[in-house]
């Protein structure tokens, strides 16, 4: 009887263990704990940047970023009224362009703190936002192209384009002077901004 007695205690005692366990997290539970969560922010398919002149450049032009259906951004940058030859472009840290040299933009866009370099590169040691150089053709007209998976679009990652600026240099980018690649001044500013 003994042995019995103490299997109903243990189950009497445990019994009341749960219900106060159950009574706790009651009590943790957030009032109309039947809310949704937040939801994350929504990713875009798309951003522009439309680009003007500055440094007294008269250089115009559009910038896309397009997510596709597995994820990878395309970006995609046409200039008009731009001199001959290699261009740099890179993506910088900030989307303010209202500056006449467009200086409130900021550095070269590193969220993963590398060195200056060329896009793709084996070793890694590249910004985010070196894309390379533009050839602009005798018309004063030059277009680039990238595809990536190291971007995002519109999520509020840490990677994600949005938010940022596209700035288009003087002079070409030599790919090895840090942080900067030697580019000169700045004649071509967009801010980076996602459609709905």
């Amino acid at each position: 009887m003994r042995t019995r007695g103490a299997a109903w205690a243990a189950v009497l005692f445990g019994g009341g263990l749960l219900a106060a366990a159950a009574g706790c997290q009651a009590a943790d539970a957030p009032a109309g704990g039947d809310q949704a969560p937040a939801p994350a922010p929504a990713k875009a398919s798309r951003a522009v940047a439309v680009l003007e002149g500055r440094s007294g450049s008269k250089l115009e032009g559009q910038a896309v970023f397009t997510r596709g259906a597995d994820g990878r951004i395309g970006f995609r940058v046409e200039v008009r009224n731009v001199t001959p030859g290699l261009h740099a472009i890179h993506i910088h840290e900030h989307p303010d362009c209202g500056d006449p040299a467009a200086k409130n933009a900021g550095g070269h866009w590193n969220p993963t703190s590398k060195n200056h370099g060329k896009w793709g590169q084996a070793d890694g040691q590249f910004h985010l936002g070196d894309l390379g150089n533009i050839e602009v053709a005798a018309d004063g007209r030059g277009v680039l192209e990238v595809e990536t998976d190291l971007w995002t679009l519109g999520d509020g990652g840490t990677v994600d384009v949005v938010g940022r600026s596209i700035i288009v240099h003087g002079g070409a980018d030599d790919f090895t002077t840090q942080p900067t690649g030697n580019a000169g001044d700045r004649i071509g500013c967009g801010p980076i901004v996602a459609e709905k």
